[in-house]
């Protein structure tokens, strides 16, 4: 039974020193993380998806 409750977790990109991973929450829910050195910012799939739009921005 705890074993449902774990979200499954996949790495989306990964350098040296930054990590940015996806975890598919046992409610349904998709969340973001970005960890950079040792802060790491959350995001739910709106927040990520506004945040990839201000990426692609930047590298315009």
């Amino acid at each position: 039974m705890a074993k449902d409750l774990e979200p499954k977790t996949d790495v989306i990109a990964e350098t040296d020193t930054f990590i940015a991973w996806r975890a598919d929450e046992p409610d349904g829910e998709t969340t973001y993380h970005l960890e950079l050195n040792n802060v790491t910012i959350h995001f739910f799939q709106e927040e990520w998806d506004e945040f990839l739009e201000l990426v692609k921005l930047l590298t315009e």
